[in-house]
């Protein structure tokens, strides 16, 4: 998860990086999943 916060940061702050929003989005979507618990399907809440 480390390496998609750099390479995020990097993608949004480096002037010498050409944006890929697709890139951009794509890494949030898999920071903000892996951010979440995964709870077994079927569990009681």
């Amino acid at each position: 998860m480390e390496a998609k916060l750099i390479e995020l940061d990097r993608l949004l702050n480096d002037p010498e990086v050409q944006m890929d929003p697709h890139r951009v989005w794509k890494l949030l979507s898999e920071i903000s999943g892996a951010a979440r618990p995964v709870l077994p399907t079927g569990a009681a809440a």
